[in-house]
């Protein structure tokens, strides 16, 4: 059939996107190839559109300071839904409030700090080794491959961003928050999985999902999705966790002549199942994050900001991390904690073990 362009969606600056469009609304005859060459031509775009490669290349540190809230809660078992939102319901007075700051340096290096509810997460990558000390772990050294950020690529870095989506493919449109957009697809190969998995957890799968706009050439929606199946050691059926996180990005402004999202909101959903039929739940927490400031090449920033900490525990724990049970008000405490919440996996433990003393496994990511 043939196919007629949406002439009102293009624009000048994004025309390049009016072949990639063509090409897409004919699916009979998009193979992998073609899939990967329409995904470059988006990415070339998105650069474009973000300040062009060779500002972008010109980034050799950066800094950003943030604001976060959580503004709802939902858990789920097979019986019952408990609902928490705010500011204006019911559950306002549980809405929790924090703050990050954030550093990164060419080549791949990256530190944060992230506080919400009264706990305290510091993350950091040298280039060669990605670390986290959380208040229930101490400091420990994640397993696999030396990776970015999830927070960088909520608009903050579009190189890095561009740099992770090379190997995608172009796998269709969707609307977006009224957004026409292009959707590129980019899934873990079985050998990074593999370093990525430890003891009785096994990563299964990890998928990421960028959405680019056809008006702007910006992405304004990124989601990935994990999926963890863990054996227990005594035996018997084995538990898979599923984390999905959705992060909207909105308020687009020039730093420097670099398009930055300022604002946006982000969904972690935690699904557990297995074991019996009706024993699964589903925790879903959502968190709105606002950018206060943005600065790039920043005076005196140097490598030695990003050295690991001295006590780091290299081998011993990984992504898959054992949390101890929590009771009363130390699983209170820690009710709230924005991208990959750990706090989230807390009280899906507290609610779903029945109060058994049982251990689950989770992974932790600022």
């Amino acid at each position: 059939p043939i196919v007629r362009p949406r002439l009102p969606l293009i624009r000048f600056q994004v025309m390049p996107l009016l072949v990639v469009h063509l090409v897409l609304t004919s699916l009979d005859c998009c193979g992998n190839s073609q899939e990967s060459s329409s995904a470059q031509y988006i990415l070339q775009q998105y650069m474009a559109a973000s300040g062009g490669y060779k500002m972008l290349q010109s980034v050799r540190n950066a800094y950003a300071m943030g604001k976060v809230r959580m503004v709802a809660s939902e858990f789920e078992t097979a019986t019952r839904v408990v609902k928490n939102r705010g500011p204006s319901g019911r559950g306002a007075a549980a809405v929790e409030q924090g703050g990050f700051v954030l550093w990164t340096m060419a080549p791949g290096m990256w530190y944060v700090e992230l506080a919400v509810g009264g706990s305290k997460v510091h993350a950091g990558c040298n280039g060669r080794l990605v670390w986290r000390h959380t208040p229930w772990l101490g400091a420990h050294a994640a397993k696999g491959p030396v990776r970015p950020l999830r927070r960088v690529l909520q608009g903050l870095d579009p190189l890095t961003t561009a740099g992770l989506f090379a190997e995608a493919r172009c796998v269709g449109e969707k609307k977006v928050n009224g957004e026409e957009c292009f959707i590129l697809k980019l899934s873990a190969d079985p050998q990074t999985l593999k370093l990525r998995s430890e003891g009785p957890a096994e990563i299964i799968r990890h998928v990421l999902f960028g959405y680019f706009s056809q008006r702007t050439g910006l992405m304004v929606h990124i989601e990935d999705s994990h999926l963890t199946r863990i054996q227990p050691h005594s035996g018997g059926d084995a538990v898979y966790w599923e984390t999905t996180i959705s992060s909207c990005l909105e308020d687009y402004r020039a730093v420097e002549g670099i398009m930055i999202a300022h604002a946006g909101r982000s969904a972690v959903t935690l699904f557990r199942f297995g074991e019996a039929a009706m024993s699964h739940t589903k925790t879903r927490m959502e968190e709105a994050w606002s950018i206060e400031e943005v600065a790039f090449n920043v005076p005196g920033l140097s490598v030695d900001c990003f050295i690991p900490p001295a006590d780091i525990r290299s081998g011993s724990v990984g992504e898959a991390c054992e949390l101890p049970p929590q009771h009363g008000d130390r699983a209170k405490s820690t009710a709230v904690h924005p991208a990959r919440v750990a706090a989230a996996a807390e009280r899906a433990h507290t609610h779903g073990a029945g109060g058994r003393g049982e251990k689950i496994v989770w992974r932790v990511e600022v």
